[in-house]
């Protein structure tokens, strides 16, 4: 399916240049079309007063468009202006890739450095960027502003001699310096301190926070604390309030609380309706995405917000979902029963040995973690085929293709090759070697070797070490005490970087736990994202999995053998003591029958008989648990064989290998196949170019038309553009593939930043590739609602980003949480079904689905009584999401199916409560009728004089008369199309059909009253409630609605009363006409009047619903729908602070007839 964008987008979408040049008459049109949405444009900012001082010539060169000039010149308003507390005001730019953020940036700065401002600060995420912003001065014609990079800075005074006196200029800086320090001590020892003292007490000169989404987390989001840079960020503004600040971030403020920083905006804070910044995110968060759309506008109306974005016409979009084969459904299945064997045991292995909690603790999340990332790897490689296909067509079609992955899987490579010393013979399955590492270094059975090795026992005679043992810790004579304190040493250290599921603690920096933690360069990066929860994204599919205690390496403590103590150790051999066994057993924290958080120590004087049991015990229990491990590791050898190899390195062999090829990714060799059929491992350097410009080296390849196909993996992705640009050689237009979508929006948008740009030839086609796993949509489920709240916040409009259509798949949200718990309890018999099962699944649904469930962890079972009890997280929607993909594929399909027609009652039931938060409701762009009935304006208070809120009482007359409905059906021809008929209550309605899906035999409705529906309809569905007739049988049925449903809601119509009109309250379900009341303008700075008006009717946590209206004379109204009966207390309550605020405006006039100099800024005074 292609998606174009639909014109009903279009109408709403204006081009900038056109709609604001109004505003500022300067500047030649941006090269691109940019767009901004619907909300925001259906506001005007305020009337520009300030003149710029930028030299004509640079204007008249075209160095700077018209939409960046219109940028600086509110900037520079803006900061003319104070909050109420006394700080000036900042300016919010959310400008999407290529509006040139950049260039804006520098002309804020050309300008206050031409007005003496000569000291600036820059911060951005990268060292690297700086070469960018000097690009950026050069290119505006402010050559003569110098950039220093406050790394190269000394630590002391910057303007000192010793730092090369900078007295004026660009100070550039990345986020983490600002929390720098210097070791020595001295007066200015932190890098914060000196930035101080350097700005000076009344620092007056501009504060850019580039990229300043990377500051968030400022607001401790439940048990996470503000990060460091966050508080230096805002401590910075703190201490210099006269500053001049600008918020610079295309993704914005993904969520609402990443705002916490913009403390200048004035939205929160002495005389705003929210004290503090929870105040605000607590009313947001509350009233749903409509309110932070409302911030948007608001922040737009006032004159601190702009946000553009290129404009997606040209883009197409198409989700294609690849079919499964027979043969890769059965490898699944058999690496299903091999996960679900692999639990067993674990867990019977654990068992056995005693293990401590904190052991078994860590040892499931390496289990669940690596369990995600091998079903991972098995749906990427399901469309290896396909997107090999796919390539080739669009090659031949004269197109190039750029093909986006997250993980490289260069980590399982290694190993594999130093298990071969050095030597392959076939590519190396990514999926393999997870599981395998998972069995070798987290199975709880510690190793013969390791175990005697502890104890100083020579067994070299009976067995060779095999390659992956790495000796353990040396311990003589198993005394507990060295292994216990070598466990207390790591206590409490904050995991910095969090591997998989937090083994990083000092003692396991051994080479295999640091792979296994995907910390490596680029192999996993994706997982490597979502465990620093603080870093990229707050979405973190393994958090349930395994808290963040410490959690020290599992097993055994694995230290780095010293050669010397070997060689000792070998000298000595020892008769096998029982005793010391067990101790090494308990020293390795196995075999402790007491729970690890009792301090009370085992009596010293047992029997000995006893001691001999247990140790028998202990020792057969060894034996078993390495049983066990030698079984699995059987079995996945004989899996192995049907494994998909690694999907980069098989990409790039069936596109024709690296000469066909340019690959811009984070690894450092591939393994490519030669023309006689063997397969090496080769690094990915070329004589002539070193490692760092690699990938620089590839993308000019790509852009030259060497090579038409590229591969570039989150390494790659930010900074590098690929768009099929004006000066470049290679214009051939741009294919997108993702073959699996990133975990965070901030980085799909990233990525598809890359190909789509500005000064671009052709906008790309994008094309991701979604298996028929059920699972799989959950990667697009978490895009899409990440895609939704970015489009929401940073332009203000959820539907920014409509065309995308991943937003079916999105089940993140409360109505998927709450249907996930209704099928977890429906399926364990604590809660009746809300739908049936699919009628599809062969076999006992329940039963099948119950031991599925059992085997991914999701359900457990009780070991006496054999009582089935659900997992503490069961209503975890990615966790949920994550385990089902370790079940067979019809299994999955069928709970998917199940869980998907769950949530659409669950949604069927909200809608019709009218609980339902639907975005954004559109009035006007179909075939309804909209009039402007009658319009109140109101003064609003706050520091803009100018701010007010409007009550527009709007109706608007839906349905469809019989007229319409004859011309439709003129229209139609399929054999089932036309007029049917339906007997209720003795009344017959009727219905106009039109199919529209003949595959799925799916049907567009019409009805009289309410016009064309929103939801397609099945064959069977119809049939069963209506049938067919002439449409002279169906006039006089159509007509009666239509006439009656301008009056009469559907409960009438049907049965002659309704509850709700009896009670005297309105119900309009089914009504042709409906009135709406709705708030526009500066909604935030009456919030608190609203609040206090809507509470009592509604409740506090009803989302508050946005409306769009195009009236029938071509005007746009976007505001609030205030409910029919909060409207007469609304007014009285906004008619008292107009009064207010109109005394407050003559105020203000008077002192400006006394002190005109007040706000006349002409750059001469």
């Amino acid at each position: 399916m292609k998606l174009k964008i639909q014109p009903a987008v279009v109408l709403w979408i204006v081009p900038l240049t056109g709609h604001f040049v109004v505003a500022v008459k300067i500047g030649m049109r941006h090269p691109d079309p940019v767009v901004e949405t619907s909300s925001l444009s259906s506001v005007n900012p305020p009337d520009v007063w300030y003149r710029l001082s930028i030299p004509e010539e640079v204007i008249d060169r075209g160095c700077l468009s018209a939409l960046q000039l219109e940028a600086i010149t509110y900037a520079a308003q803006q900061h003319e202006t104070f909050l109420p507390n006394g700080d000036r005001a900042a300016y919010l730019i959310g400008d999407g890739a290529g509006v040139g953020k950049g260039r804006t940036i520098a002309g804020i700065i050309y300008e206050n450095y031409l007005l003496g401002r000569k000291r600036s600060l820059w911060f951005s995420v990268s060292n690297d960027l700086k070469y960018d912003a000097e690009r950026d001065l050069r290119d505006i014609g402010a050559k003569n502003i110098q950039v220093h990079s406050l790394n190269k800075f000394k630590y002391g005074k910057i303007s000192s001699k010793h730092n090369g006196s900078v007295k004026k200029g660009v100070i550039f800086a990345t986020y983490s310096s600002l929390i720098g320090e210097s070791q020595s001590g001295g007066k200015y020892k932190t890098r914060f301190e000196q930035l101080l003292h350097w700005c000076g007490e009344d620092f007056d000169g501009v504060i850019v926070y580039d990229e300043c989404h990377k500051a968030k987390n400022v607001c401790p989001i439940g048990s996470s604390k503000p990060t460091k840079t966050g508080l230096a960020v805002l401590e910075l503004q703190n201490k210099l309030p006269k500053a001049r600040v600008v918020y610079a971030s295309a993704t914005g403020a993904s969520e609402p609380r990443n705002m916490a920083y913009m403390n200048r905006l004035g939205i929160w804070g002495h005389k705003t309706p929210f004290r503090e910044f929870g105040n605000f995110i607590q009313a947001v968060e509350r009233r749903g995405v409509g309110a932070m759309e409302i911030v948007a506008m608001d922040m737009k109306l006032r004159g601190m917000y702009i946000a553009r974005q290129l404009s997606f016409t040209g883009v197409t979009f198409k989700i294609e979902e690849v079919p499964l084969t027979q043969q890769y459904i059965k490898m699944y299945n058999k690496s299903v029963r091999l996960w679900v064997s692999a639990r067993e045991k674990f867990q019977q292995a654990a068992n056995l040995m005693e293990a401590e909690q904190r052991m078994k603790k860590s040892m499931w999340g390496q289990f669940w973690s690596a369990h995600q990332r091998f079903f991972k790897y098995l749906c990427i490689a399901s469309k290896v085929r396909r997107v090999v296909q796919l390539a080739r067509e669009e090659v031949q079609n004269g197109k190039c293709v750029v093909i986006g992955l997250q993980s490289t899987g260069e980590a399982r490579t290694l190993e594999a090759l130093e298990e071969g010393g050095g030597e392959l013979n076939d590519f190396v399955s990514t999926a393999k070697g997870v599981l395998q590492s998972l069995i070798e270094k987290h199975f709880p059975a510690p190793d013969r070797q390791k175990l005697y090795s502890l104890l100083g026992i020579d067994l070299s005679a009976k067995k060779t070490p095999s390659p992956n043992d790495t000796a353990a810790e040396p311990e003589q004579k198993g005394k507990k005490r060295k292994g216990s304190e070598v466990k207390k040493q790591p206590k409490k250290k904050p995991r910095k970087h969090g591997g998989l599921s937090g083994t990083s603690s000092e003692e396991s920096q051994s080479d295999e736990s640091d792979k296994d933690s995907g910390k490596d360069c680029d192999s996993d990066d994706s997982f490597k994202s979502i465990s620093s929860a603080d870093e990229d994204d707050d979405f973190n599919p393994f958090r349930d999995e395994s808290d963040d205690d410490e959690e020290d390496d599992p097993w055994l403590i694995r230290k780095e053998p010293k050669k010397g103590k070997e060689k000792k150790k070998k000298k000595r051999r020892k008769s096998i003591d029982p005793d010391s066994i067990q101790s090494a057993l308990l020293a390795s924290g196995l075999g402790s029958t007491r729970p690890a958080f009792t301090a009370s120590v085992i009596a010293p004087s047992t029997p000995a008989t006893e001691s001999q049991d247990s140790c028998l015990t202990s020792q057969d229990a060894v034996e078993h648990a390495q049983k066990m491990k030698r079984d699995l590791l059987e079995q996945l050898e004989k899996l192995a064989e049907d494994l998909p190899p690694n999907t980069l390195d098989e990409l790039i062999d069936e596109l024709g290998g690296p000469d066909n090829v340019a690959e811009m990714t984070g690894r450092k060799g591939r393994v490519v196949s030669n023309d006689d059929g063997s397969i090496t491992y080769e690094s990915r350097s070329e004589l002539d170019v070193p490692v760092e410009i690699l990938n620089l080296t590839e993308k000019q390849r790509f852009m030259d038309g060497e090579k038409n196909i590229s591969i570039i993996s989150e390494a790659a992705s930010s900074g590098i553009s690929l768009q099929a640009d004006r000066r470049v050689k290679n214009q051939r237009r741009r294919v997108h593939m993702t073959l699996e979508l990133p975990w965070s929006a901030d980085r799909a948008i990233q990525q598809f930043g890359r190909t789509h740009r500005s000064n671009q030839v052709t906008a790309p086609e994008y094309v991701f590739l979604i298996s028929e796993l059920a699972g799989e949509q959950r990667f697009a489920s978490i895009v899409a609602k990440r895609l939704e709240s970015l489009g929401a916040l940073t332009h203000g409009d959820r539907r920014a980003t409509e065309t995308r259509d991943l937003s079916r798949f999105n089940f993140d949200n409360k109505y998927g949480r709450n249907a996930l718990e209704i099928v977890m309890k429906s399926i364990v018999k604590l809660d009746a079904p809300l739908v049936s099962p699919p009628s599809d699944f062969k076999g006992d649904f329940f039963k099948e689905i119950q031991s599925g469930l059992i085997g991914v962890g999701l359900i457990n079972v009780e070991d006496r009584s054999g009582t089935l009890s659900l997992d503490k997280d069961y209503n975890n929607m990615g966790k949920f999401l994550n385990r089902i993909l370790g079940m067979e594929v019809q299994q999955q399909n069928a709970l998917f199916q199940y869980f998907s027609d769950t949530l659409a009652a669950v949604i069927q039931e909200a809608k019709k409560n009218g609980r339902y938060d639907m975005g954004i409701l559109d009035l006007g762009s179909g075939d309804e009728k909209v009039k402007k009935v009658d319009c109140r304006k109101f003064l609003t208070p706050g520091y803009t004089t100018s701010g007010h809120v409007e009550l527009y009482t709007v109706s608007v007359e839906r349905g469809m008369s019989w007229e319409e409905a004859t011309h439709a059906w003129a229209e139609q021809n399929g054999s089932d199309d036309g007029f049917y008929v339906q007997m209720r209550n003795n009344k017959k309605t009727a219905i106009l059909v039109k199919e529209v899906n003949t595959k799925k035999r799916l049907f567009l409705v019409y009805r009289p009253n309410t016009g064309r529906q929103l939801k397609l309809e099945t064959y069977a569905d119809i049939k069963k409630k209506f049938k067919k007739v002439l449409s002279e049988d169906a006039k006089q049925h159509w007509t009666d609605q239509y006439q009656s449903s301008a009056k009469i809601c559907s409960h009438a119509f049907w049965r002659g009363n309704c509850k709700k009109a009896s009670v005297g309250l309105q119900c309009e379900v089914g009504l042709r006409c409906r009135t709406y009341y709705v708030l526009c303008g500066s909604v935030l700075s009456v919030w608190n009047e609203l609040e206090e008006v809507l509470t009592p009717v509604s409740g506090t946590n009803v989302k508050v619903q946005i409306v769009r209206l195009r009236t029938e004379d071509g005007q746009r109204i976007v505001g609030l729908i205030i409910p029919a009966n909060c409207v007469s207390p609304l007014i009285n309550k906004l008619s008292t602070s107009h009064q207010c605020q109109q005394l407050a405006v003559q105020e203000q006039q008077k002192r400006q007839q006394l002190h005109p100099q007040s706000l006349s800024h002409a750059p001469n005074t």
